[in-house]
């Protein structure tokens, strides 16, 4: 496939802005294959989202980010990202002992839907070993308890720095986070959560929807920070519920959606479609 570079950006909103980024582009011969923009009115902020060809890029692709910002970044007062498609993402799965979400995600990155590489899996139980070793991925066991969090923890991230990590993906993983693992992977650790936030907390969420009489579940996938279950949102869905929904209906339900959800989220990070700018995030197509 072709070489691209793909360039993530926001700013204050200002006359101009378009032109001049799709002008460096063309200017030095690069083939634009993707553009996508957005203006926040209420905060006056510009998002933008462009793709180009690299084949006959007349800067260095090791100097691009330089160039860009030099010339640009600091005139405008951008924060950006510059991702190029030679560059898998390196992706680390956590799991406790609920399997589907992680079958789902090895399934698809075994199929090839993904231009992603997954060196390990961590988890805080034994019980998905089995399933790490089906798909031929390092399984990592690292036992949490109250005393020795923060030792585990610190472990956790050695073993992350040491496999050059670049994201994380909670599949159900069932511990909270610590405020430095979340600092070391700002926007880059994705949780699933099992309802569509904000609703029923608690550790049993759908016998408590199940005691309303709800007619919709959610799932929902989020970045994780240090505001338990309150990151900007990547990705929402919902699935109807009758009355003649037992408690299971409901849990098989909300394991299918939880999947579908994660997955979507996932994708979107992998693609580099999902820009975070403040507690929100700005999904482009």
């Amino acid at each position: 496939m072709m070489k691209t570079a793909k360039l993530l950006l926001h700013c204050p909103d200002k006359p101009g802005i378009l032109a001049e980024v799709t002008d460096f582009i063309t200017v030095n011969k690069g083939n634009i294959i993707y553009l996508d923009q957005y203006v926040d009115h209420v905060e006056n902020i510009f998002f933008m989202r462009i793709e180009w060809e690299l084949k006959n890029f007349l800067i260095p692709q090791e100097k691009i980010e330089d160039y860009f910002a030099t010339l640009y970044a600091q005139k405008y007062e951008m924060f950006f990202r510059l991702y190029f498609s030679d560059a898998k993402p390196r992706m680390a799965i956590f799991v406790s002992k609920m399997s589907h979400c992680l079958f789902d995600l090895l399934a698809r990155y075994t199929a090839g839907e993904w231009n992603v590489e997954i060196p390990l899996i961590i988890s805080n139980h034994p019980d998905l070993q089995h399933v790490a070793e089906r798909f031929g991925i390092p399984f990592y066991l690292f036992p949490i308890t109250k005393e020795t969090k923060a030792e585990q923890e610190q472990k956790e991230m050695e073993l992350l720095a040491k496999h050059r990590v670049n994201f994380i993906v909670l599949a159900r993983y069932m511990q909270v986070i610590s405020e430095q693992m979340i600092d070391a992977y700002p926007n880059r650790i994705i949780n699933i959560h099992h309802s569509f936030l904000p609703a029923f907390v608690g550790a049993k969420p759908y016998h408590a929807a199940f005691e309303r009489g709800v007619k919709i579940i959610g799932a929902t996938s989020h970045y994780v920070t240090t505001e338990l279950d309150a990151g900007p949102i990547i990705e929402q869905d919902v699935v109807r519920i009758t009355h003649k929904d037992t408690v299971e209906d409901l849990v098989n339900k909300g394991k299918d959606l939880e999947k579908i959800v994660l997955s979507r989220a996932v994708q979107k990070h992998i693609e580099r479609k999902v820009l975070a700018y403040k507690n929100k995030t700005v999904i482009f197509s």
